[in-house]
């Protein structure tokens, strides 16, 4: 049976990418539009002016790319296309699929969905996101492949839909809180060279908003971490909206709490607008929360304070969330940290830049129009040779906001209590709540508002720093184009790329410059032979895409591109349904490696050690799709792809 799930899926995008900034901080196209300008009366060369144009200028060339030794498959329109098609020469198989067994005793998945939520408690959860591997020490054919899963879809349920219109039935509620967080699989290598699932592993783990989880760093048990339910501020109950990931050098998985505030409500609406850590994430303030209503059946969604219980109620619950995650896969007793020192927000991935020296630093962008992109820079050092003495460095550092300055540098801004007018003065009375209230840390500071970014990725060699800003069809006077952001609605998004000065991650200073510019070849047609809108055309060099959202680089130095748009929109139709694309950081080229069905996104990649083998996420297909078991219905599942000569993933 088909089911399309695109509508569902629309609504809740809908609300993700609110802009709710209200700083009128210089934006990258004002800056950029600035720098245009004293170019020009300084008399520059036009080489000089390349950079304008998304930097594409001086660096395309026409010889093919030494990394993309691949066909690029073609774009897959039409409403019926129900499968992953991938590159000649290549085999994508379903691998793991939402409601496959985990943990021990748990029940094969039911097709009508009818399995309980004590059951999912210990399946795979829904809408699989970031992942990544972990080898097992001194092994290249066994380890642990860890995913998030961001949120549920309806098919969670035998009815096939949420009504929000009512009070939410707690066992529903239930089921969808356990449907949410991360899975923990062990994988090994057979004698026929494909990887395996190993059911039977100690490893196998299911984490999900139900968890216990301990708070760590500047906020832990700070006031404003307290509720009815905790009074101590130190442990919560549960992660949501986890997307995209991070590790560490000492081997354990970074989850990242991206859109946590849509599934909360504060209905006091004096409070509300004087409550900045709800106003300014967005918390809905009438009506039911954003997503599921959970609020409805479980009292610690509804933020309303509550002078009658301790610490008012769950007016803090919201403070709980939006945070990194730290798991260690290795230890399944092992409760997740939540670090409060890499501040809140909705953040995209926690990317790690490794230094020679052991410094880090970690990468992060805010998912909504406006929003800002961060790194993490923690005070200690990683030892490779004590690794375990480097499980707290992840509690105390600096984080910072970008500032993306007109002449092609720009500026790391430290949110520091004291610095950068982060005063009590200016209604920051501590570190502790400046971290809670990142985002107006970040606009007082005078960070530069972006568009949409979502994921960073690091280059394993040169350090250079990727992030994908998605898209944003809101610009207005706040953000007005120019040379960086020509079109009136960005529709199709750009890659940016910067360089730390040094190519030190703790670096206060960078260059940046656009890397590309998503959307069709300048002088494209329609299908009635018109000439393509200027604000739909891009600087690709090679297969055109739209909204880039995941980012990652494999050991060989490719970057892969992972898209999410509506492939129903009118303005996507040349793009057909989401892909994987693949690009060469030295000459821009970019090949479409994967599409997949109508109706999903394409995220989360992860590689086996010898780069033989990739797994990348379908989220939320549309339509039917073979899942793990062969059944038809659409279920979001990870794909295992290989070469079919056994070689190296895109050589």
């Amino acid at each position: 049976m088909s089911h399309d799930h695109s509508q569902f899926h629309a609504s809740l995008e809908a609300h993700d990418d609110q802009s709710i900034n209200p700083s009128a901080n210089p934006t990258l196209a004002q800056l950029v539009d600035t720098r245009r300008r004293n170019v020009l009366k300084g008399g520059l060369s036009l080489a000089a002016l390349s950079f304008f144009a998304g930097g594409m200028g001086l660096s395309l060339r026409a010889h093919a790319s030494p990394l993309l030794n691949f066909k690029g498959v073609p774009v897959q329109v039409g409403s019926q296309f129900d499968r992953v098609l991938v590159a000649e020469g290549y085999s994508a198989t379903p691998f793991f699929s939402w409601g496959d067994p985990v943990e021990a005793g748990a029940p094969q998945w039911n097709p009508d969905a009818s399995d309980d939520w004590q059951a999912q408690l210990k399946q795979a959860g829904d809408n699989h996101d970031g992942m990544d591997f972990f080898a097992f020490d001194g092994e290249t054919d066994r380890g642990l492949l860890v995913m998030n899963h961001e949120y549920v879809n309806p098919p969670l349920h035998p009815t096939n839909q949420i009504d929000q219109s009512k009070p939410r039935p707690l066992s529903e509620v239930r089921k969808e809180q356990a449907a949410h967080g991360v899975s923990v699989i062990e994988v090994k290598k057979a004698a026929d060279g494909q990887w395996q699932r190993v059911m039977d592993s100690p490893y196998n783990r299911r984490i999900s908003a139900l968890t216990a989880m301990r708070i760590a760093g500047p906020l832990a048990g700070h006031e404003l971490m307290k509720t009815v339910a905790d009074p101590t501020g130190h442990e919560v109950r549960g992660t949501l909206n986890n997307c995209a990931t991070g590790v560490t050098p000492w081997g354990t998985f970074l989850t990242c709490e991206e859109n946590w505030h849509n599934y909360f409500i504060n209905r006091d609406q004096v409070d509300y607008a004087a409550r900045v850590s709800h106003k300014r994430y967005g918390l809905a303030k009438e009506g039911t929360s954003k997503n599921y209503a959970w609020e409805t059946a479980d009292p610690r969604f509804n933020a309303t304070p509550d002078t009658q219980q301790d610490h008012g109620g769950y007016v803090n619950e919201p403070h709980r969330f939006g945070w990194v995650v730290e798991i260690d896969p290795f230890d399944p007793q092992a409760q997740p940290i939540k670090r409060t020192a890499f501040g809140r927000f909705s953040r995209e991935c926690a990317a790690l830049s490794l230094g020679d020296d052991g410094r880090m630093a970690f990468y992060s962008g805010d998912d909504a129009k406006g929003e800002y992109v961060y790194k993490f820079v923690p005070n200690g050092r990683f030892d490779a040779a004590n690794p375990k003495a480097s499980r707290d460095l992840l509690d105390a550092g600096t984080l910072y906001a970008a500032r993306f300055d007109a002449d092609g540098s720009g500026q790391w801004l430290a949110l520091v209590h004291g610095q950068n007018g982060l005063t009590a003065a200016n209604g920051f009375a501590s570190q502790a709540e400046l971290l809670l209230n990142t985002r107006a840390a970040a606009d007082h500071a005078g960070a530069t508002p972006m568009d949409r970014p979502e994921w960073a990725t690091v280059h394993p060699t040169s350090r250079e720093v990727y992030v994908a800003l998605t898209n944003n069809d809101g610009r207005g006077d706040k953000q007005p184009t120019d040379q960086a952001n020509p079109r009136p609605q960005n529709l199709h998004g750009q890659i940016l790329r910067f360089n730390e000065q040094g190519a030190d991650p703790t670096a206060t200073t960078f260059s940046w410059e656009l890397f590309l510019l998503a959307g069709e070849q300048k002088g494209a047609r329609d299908a009635a032979g018109n000439a393509v809108p200027a604000n739909l055309t891009g600087t690709i060099n090679g297969d055109i895409f739209s909204s880039p959202d995941g980012l990652a680089f494999d050991r060989h130095g490719r970057l892969w591109i992972q898209t999410d748009y509506g492939d129903d929109e009118p303005a996507m139709q040349a793009m057909g349904c989401n892909q994987l694309l693949c690009a060469d950081p030295s000459t821009r080229e970019v090949r479409r490696f994967l599409v997949g069905p109508r109706g999903c996104e394409v995220t989360g990649l992860a590689w086996s050690p010898d780069g033989k083998t990739m797994w990348a996420n379908i989220q939320h297909p549309g339509i039917s799709y073979p899942a793990s078991d062969s059944k038809t219905r659409p279920r979001s599942t990870t794909v295992m792809i290989s070469k079919n000569d056994g070689g190296v993933i895109g050589s």
